[in-house]
């Protein structure tokens, strides 16, 4: 089999100048840097249905990565689920979930709307909810322009 210069150098050509190529192209940052910042995730919640599920999804996000401190989690409660955590309506299952969560830094918020439409005080809700007073869509906001995550189970 007898080749030319020509199609030695034509065969050759593509891989030279794609070893060249990749040779100067810039590594990514992030492929080279190890991620240690905390994720930050706001769920929102305004289903009823959804209160036990919405829960369940944030104990596991707390396992899936690797514990409480390496997630910054924030639920913000409006509409008709804020009922379910009103002290004189909440299950025994949820109150537990809930001094759980806490237990693991979450933050709970509750739409100020909601509650005076609910006719609910804060004092009305179980412990260590925060009262969005400028309206939970709003904190919702807020907060992903803080960088957090956006979650609607």
């Amino acid at each position: 089999m007898l080749f030319s210069r020509r199609s030695i150098f034509s065969r050759l050509l593509p891989g030279i100048a794609g070893g060249a190529a990749a040779s100067v192209l810039p590594v990514s940052a992030s492929a080279t840097t190890p991620v240690t910042s905390v994720q930050k995730v706001v769920y929102h919640l305004s289903e009823p249905t959804r209160v036990n599920f919405v829960l369940g999804n944030i104990k596991n996000h707390i396992v899936g990565k690797g514990g409480p401190d390496k997630v910054k989690i924030v639920l913000v409660v409006h509409g008709p689920a804020l009922e379910a955590f009103a002290s004189s309506k909440a299950n025994p299952d949820v109150r537990r979930q809930i001094e759980k969560r806490a237990g693991d830094g979450v933050a709970f918020v509750a739409c100020v709307n909601t509650m005076k439409a609910q006719k609910l005080a804060a004092s009305d809700l179980l412990g260590g909810f925060d009262v969005a007073q400028e309206g939970g869509v709003v904190r919702i906001a807020d907060l992903q322009q803080d960088g957090y995550l956006y979650i609607r189970p």
